[in-house]
């Protein structure tokens, strides 16, 4: 089973764009659906030959052998053809929105989540209970905590609405599957002559124990540094081994890096620190390779999986990180690593910080005030990191087991097939659902589009004077042929809509002999039934038809 992507550059490009999880997420799952398919095209839903041809040059970039096909945004008799759309985002309430106009049984949604802290996906998740998202969609979780998230919010919109409307508001909902994000591990693959040549590159001394933190380098958006420099002070003062730091990422500006790498000097002098830019990529993968010990201590409710934890275990590091968000799924404690308990206000402690948010809109300061009362136990990350620094066989064995547990559960090569796998279970719960007496008739009842996307002309019937219907009579102007119709439509003005110019000349000339029902126009120019009202009323805005009585 496979899927039509809708192709958004902003969720699959990584050239030009700043390097996000999201877009590394989208881009590695691209690269998964072309080397997973099955002989078959991978295919775009995407608006227009600009895009698509990007699309194409990315599969390519995969493999220069792998056919493409695409699909034009809205047709979706062409999509039900595949049975299944997925987006790289919650979106999936929009997209059912337009699957109203082929119909909400026709082929399923899939969609992921990422980011769950801003206001923005958490109102189109919301929206879910409003929009035609069906039981035969889903949105993929990428880890427990994720789904946790989205289920809470689907219940406070719910009730939310009972309150509103008065009434029980809580329709079937989307399947809710977690599947977690993947990453192509034989990338990461360790050997020694990996580390001897990431380390030269890097200058890490033979004697030194390298800790790498990798991800946004920022205050509010990943992980606050403070208590990662405070512990990394206490071990290097307790041990005997120097310890380096790599902060591999990038900064959002020269202020952060600047007051960041200076709170380093300040509360961890005695940790040489090294700034590897994440924007080069064989510098970043280098800080990986030459590493002995990945550290993130993520704090923020941005972080719903957390990849680089992943992509450091790939590459048979010991992983330290906070017990927090994805984390939880992905490190187990004392196999791969370590997690550190972590503390943070229980319900109703951050009222004050949600109506902030609500009035001033700054999604910055919301999550530095949330981040920063999120803490870990120092005493136990002290001992775990002081642990791994003394012991090289300790952190052999975790990074091993690290290893073995990415290649077993984490790559591409294992994850892709679940998507695929939940694509036909979907279909099936398409075809069995659709097919029951009492589903079948709540469908037939289905509008034909959203109310917010109506008919303009139904919506604001009341606006005209006189409405044109298939029985209008109809006449040609005085002057009217081809050539007035390409003089008016070779102009910037009537340049947009244009009919076929010779379809043009058989609607006028059908006209001559008016005056004339519409309909009977249309059919002997040949015109499109389901079009015939709005050309010929934008043949009566040129003045080349006349309408209504004055047509007699």
């Amino acid at each position: 089973m496979t899927a039509a992507i809708y192709f958004a550059p902003d969720a699959y490009v990584l050239e030009g764009n700043q390097i996000m999880g999201r877009r590394a997420a989208g881009a590695a799952f691209l690269r998964a659906v072309v080397e997973g398919r099955d002989g078959g095209p991978v295919t775009a839903y995407t608006l227009g030959q600009q895009s698509v041809e990007l699309f194409e040059k990315i599969v390519r970039g995969i493999d220069p052998a792998a056919p493409t096909s695409w699909i034009q945004l809205g047709r979706h008799d062409q999509v039900a053809a595949l049975g299944t759309l997925h987006r790289a985002d919650t979106a999936i309430g929009a997209e059912a929105r337009m699957r109203l106009r082929a119909g909400p049984a026709r082929f399923s949604l899939t969609g992921i989540t990422h980011t769950l802290s801003t206001s923005s996906p958490l109102a189109t998740i919301g929206a879910y209970l409003t929009e035609p998202v069906m039981p035969w969609d889903a949105l993929i979780c990428t880890s427990s905590v994720a789904r946790d998230v989205v289920r809470a919010t689907l219940e406070q919109t719910a009730d939310y609405l009972s309150w509103r409307l008065g009434a029980p508001a809580m329709p079937p909902p989307p399947q809710l599957p977690v599947i977690p994000l993947g990453i192509h591990s034989a990338d990461w693959a360790p050997s020694d002559a990996t580390r001897h040549a990431a380390r030269a590159r890097l200058s890490i001394g033979d004697d030194e124990v390298a800790v790498l933190f990798a991800g946004r380098l920022a205050y509010a958006s990943k992980a606050h540094p403070f208590q990662m420099f405070e512990a990394l002070r206490t071990v290097a003062d307790r041990g005997d081994r120097p310890i380096r730091l790599l902060l591999a990422g990038q900064f959002f500006n020269e202020t952060i890096a600047r007051n960041f790498l200076a709170d380093q000097r300040t509360y961890c002098p005695n940790v040489r620190c090294q700034h590897v830019d994440g924007a080069d990529a064989d510098l970043y993968a280098a800080a990986f390779g030459g590493a002995d010990i990945f550290l993130s201590l993520a704090d923020n409710h941005q972080e719903t999986f957390g990849i680089t934890p992943i992509e450091a275990m790939a590459a048979a590091l010991p992983v330290v990180v906070s017990d927090w968000n994805g984390y939880r799924d992905t490190v187990r404690e004392g196999v791969d690593g370590f997690r550190i308990p972590s503390w943070a206000p229980g319900p109703d402690a951050g009222e004050n910080i949600a109506h902030g948010y609500e009035i001033v809109g700054n999604y910055d300061i919301y999550s530095s005030r949330t981040s920063t009362t999120v803490s870990v136990d120092m005493a136990q990350l002290v001992d775990r990191l002081a642990a791994l620094v003394a012991d090289p066989a300790l952190r052999r064995s975790m990074g091993a087991a690290g290893r073995e547990r990415v290649v077993a559960e984490y790559d591409w090569s294992v994850i892709y097939p679940r998507y695929r796998a939940l694509w036909q279970e979907l279909e099936s719960i398409r075809t069995h659902e659709s097919a029951t007496a009492v589903t079948a008739e709540w469908l037939k009842r289905a509008p034909r589009a959203h109310p917010a996307h109506d008919d303009p002309f139904r919506r604001f019937a009341s606006y005209p004077s006189h409405m044109i219907t298939l029985d209008t009579p109809v006449r040609a102007a005085p002057g009217a042929s081809r050539a007035a119709y390409d003089a008016l439509t070779g102009r910037l003005m009537f340049g947009f809509w244009k009919l076929e110019a010779g379809l043009a000349e058989r609607v006028i000339v059908a006209a001559q002999a008016g005056p004339r029902p519409l309909s009977d126009i249309a059919r002997e120019a040949g015109l499109d039934a389901r079009l015939a009202i709005e050309q010929i009323a934008r043949l009566a805005k040129m003045n080349l038809l006349i309408l209504g009585d004055d047509a007699i």
